[in-house]
């Protein structure tokens, strides 16, 4: 069982960054490809970000490329998701996930884990 805790979210102006921290618990992290995920009110889960479980690999939905960037560090049992340049679309509530030997490249339907959601709110 692995359990993830996001940590971060906030308010921000357009143009503003913000830095997501998600902690998971076990000694199996570096095991697990860890992904971001976003879901806007009445809207679908959606991929953001993805992170192989070695930490070599990272893929980004099309519209954070460039402006967010996915690290992780096993030792931390730690992922981070750095988000730069913020947009009022970027306004949602973010979910950080496990998928054991998993890729970067994360569907909703792939995690095994989930964390409860952290907001973030773009403001103009």
């Amino acid at each position: 069982q692995v359990q993830l805790v996001e940590s971060g979210g906030g308010l921000v102006q357009a143009g503003g960054s913000l830095r997501l921290s998600c902690a998971a618990s076990g000694r199996t992290f570096s095991t697990y490809a860890m992904g971001w995920f976003r879901q806007a009110p009445g809207k679908e889960r959606d991929f953001v970000a993805g992170i192989s479980f070695g930490g070599g690999a990272t893929n980004y939905a099309n519209s954070v490329k460039g402006r967010f960037t996915i690290s992780r560090d096993n030792a931390k049992n730690t992922v981070y998701l750095q988000m730069n340049s913020l947009k009022l679309e970027d306004t949602a509530v973010y979910y950080c996930a496990a998928r054991m030997w998993g890729s970067e490249y994360l569907k909703p339907s792939d995690p095994d884990y989930w964390g409860q959601g952290t907001q973030v709110t773009v403001s103009s």
